[in-house]
């Protein structure tokens, strides 16, 4: 129809990265059918289930943020088709480019905190916490010898002379009715 792009559909992944095998292989073997009668966008968008229903997404502990996510038209209630995909657009180019805006003023000052915080993170593990654990280990040892041999010697014959005292007693349980 004359696209510099195909249509963005949210299974294909990222739009910005057409090398993208997913992407490759969705144009390639299927075409998309619109439901409403229009281009693949609006048949996505009206037969799209939610992305938690689809089981796809990000790896263990990423989060991305889709348009859908955001704008969630449901099910019989749908904007003007031009209205969606400029929206949909807008969103997209918008939250990649302020993205990129944010990473290049912020990117390399926040690496360069993160990178000292976790550098002294690491100095005190490795040269503080470490050998002060290994340390207390170490003197608690000569401590729970020491501790040992006062439990046995006081308190052993103690619980052995209460348990033989206790030991002559017997209980007989009776039910009377």
């Amino acid at each position: 129809q004359g696209f510099l792009y195909t249509a963005p559909i949210r299974e294909q992944g990222n739009i910005y990265k057409p090398n993208n095998k997913m992407m490759a292989d969705e144009l390639s073997e299927k075409a998309v059918q619109s439901t409403r009668g229009t281009d693949r966008a609006t048949a996505a968008r009206s037969r799209s289930p939610p992305p938690a229903a689809r089981g796809k997404g990000p790896g263990r502990g990423e989060r991305y943020i889709d348009f859908e996510d955001v704008i969630a038209e449901p099910e019989g209630t749908h904007s003007f088709d031009g209205i969606w995909k400029a929206s949909f657009t807008t969103f997209t180019v918008t939250k990649y480019w302020f993205y990129r805006l944010l990473s290049a003023i912020f990117g390399i000052p926040m690496a360069l905190i993160w990178g000292i915080y976790f550098a002294i993170l690491s100095f005190l593990h490795i040269w503080a916490v470490v050998p002060c654990i290994r340390s207390y280990l170490i003197e608690i040892q000569c401590i729970s010898r020491v501790y040992s041999i006062c439990i046995h010697t006081f308190c052993d014959p103690l619980f052995e002379a209460i348990g033989k005292m206790f030991s002559s007693i017997r209980a007989t349980v009776r039910k009377e009715i």
